[in-house]
C-alpha cells in the first residue's frame, strides 16, 4: 500500500506547487492533474497546472477558467523555478516533460512522480508513488483522496472519472475491474455527467481528423499473418487532410479493432529528424519491450517512443523490432 498520508504531509508543508503530465497529454494525465489541482486550490495553495503540449480539443471541457496552461518559457520559467514542489502525473518517463523537466532539474525542485507505469528508477524524481496494478493514475488520485478523507467535489470527480474512463477504454479494456466501477459510481455520486464527458472525448473529432483517418485507412499495411498492422503519417498527409498534431491520437486504438489484428503501430513524422511511435496490443503480445528498445516505454499493451531520424529511417527499425518481438513471443525467435 502506498503511503498517501505521507504525500499529504509533504503537500501541507509547502505553498507553491506545479502540476504537470507528459507531452501529447491524454485523459489520464490531464484528468489526474486536474483533480489534484482543484484539491490544492481548495487548500489555498499557490498552484498551477502547466504541461508541455497544446491541450487536445477533446479535453477542453476540463479547462474551466483556463486552469490548464501550455508551457511558455517567457511566462512560466521563473514561476516554476520558485516552486517548492512538483507533482507529476502519468508521465512514464521523466523525459516526456521536455523543457518543464529541464527547468525542474536545473532548479533542484522536489519532484514527486505519481504513476501506474513501471518505475524507471530515474533519480530526478525525489519520490515515486508507483502502482502498476492501478488501471489508471486517476485511480491513484482517488486513493489519495480516500486515504486522506478528502471529499470528492464535482471538479475533483470530473478529473478522476476522465482518467479512469479513458485508460480503461470506457471500462472495456482488460484492466477494468470492480474498483474501476466503484470509482465511477462515486464520481457519479459527486455529480459527474458521464455522457457529457464521453461525448467530449470520443465524439468531437475535427473534420481534419476524420479526413486524416481516411488517408490512413487507405494506406494500412499488414504482415503475412495479419496480426500486425501499421501505418505512417507524414506532413503531406497532415497538409492534405488539414489536420493538426492534436488530431492524431487514438488512431492506433482504432486500427487495433480490426479483426485479426493483434498489434497496431503508428509512426508519426514529428519533424524531418524525429518520429513519434505508438504501439497497441489486444493482449496476445506484450509490446512495451519494443517501445523500450526504441527509447520509450509504457504499459504491456499500450506504449510509445520518440525516435530520432526521418520517417524513412525510423520505420524499418520499428518494423524489425516489432516483428522480431512477435516472433520471439510465438516461440520462433529470428
Amino acid at each position: 500500500m502506498l503511503d498517501w498520508k505521507s504525500l499529504h504531509k509533504t503537500i501541507n508543508g509547502v505553498d507553491r506547487i506545479i502540476l504537470s503530465t507528459h507531452e501529447n497529454p491524454d485523459g489520464d494525465g490531464l484528468g489526474s492533474a486536474y483533480a489534484m489541482y482543484h484539491y490544492l486550490k481548495s487548500q489555498g495553495k499557490d498552484c498551477r497546472f502547466i504541461h508541455i503540449s497544446d491541450l487536445p480539443f477533446e479535453y477542453e471541457f476540463l479547462n474551466t477558467n483556463d486552469v490548464i496552461e501550455t508551457f511558455s518559457a517567457d511566462q512560466h520559467t521563473d514561476w516554476i523555478a520558485n516552486a517548492e514542489l512538483a507533482l507529476i502525473f502519468d508521465v512514464g518517463d521523466y523525459r516526456r516533460m521536455r523543457q518543464i523537466g529541464d527547468v525542474l532539474e536545473s532548479n533542484k525542485i522536489h519532484v514527486v512522480n505519481i504513476d501506474h507505469h513501471p518505475d524507471l528508477s530515474d533519480g530526478r524524481f525525489a519520490e515515486n508513488y508507483i502502482d502498476i496494478e492501478a488501471a489508471a493514475t486517476g485511480e491513484m488520485v482517488y486513493d489519495f483522496m480516500v486515504a486522506n478523507d478528502i471529499e470528492l467535489t464535482k471538479e475533483i470527480a470530473d478529473g478522476i472519472y476522465t482518467g479512469v474512463m479513458t485508460d480503461t477504454g470506457s471500462f472495456c479494456y482488460s484492466n477494468t475491474n470492480q474498483k474501476c466501477h466503484q470509482i465511477a459510481m462515486d464520481c457519479i455520486g459527486a455529480g459527474v455527467n458521464t455522457s457529457a464527458i464521453y461525448q467530449s472525448v470520443y465524439e468531437s473529432s475535427s473534420k481534419g481528423r476524420v479526413a486524416l483517418l481516411g488517408l490512413i485507412l487507405n494506406n494500412l499495411n499488414y504482415n503475412e499473418t495479419g496480426e500486425l498492422a501499421w501505418f505512417t503519417i507524414n506532413q503531406s498527409m497532415m497538409d492534405e487532410a488539414g489536420a493538426s498534431k492534436k488530431d492524431v491520437d487514438g488512431f492506433t486504438d482504432f486500427v487495433r479493432t480490426i479483426r485479426g489484428v493483434e498489434v497496431a503501430v503508428m509512426v508519426f513524422e514529428n519533424s524531418e529528424d524525429s518520429c513519434r511511435i505508438n504501439f497497441r496490443s489486444k493482449g496476445k503480445y506484450i509490446i512495451n519491450g519494443i517501445a523500450k528498445a526504441m527509447g520509450g516505454g509504457g504499459h504491456q499493451l499500450a506504449a510509445g517512443a520518440v525516435a530520432k531520424g526521418s520517417l524513412d529511417e525510423v520505420l524499418p527499425k520499428v518494423l524489425s523490432e516489432t516483428q522480431a518481438a512477435l516472433a520471439n513471443q510465438n516461440g520462433h525467435p529470428e
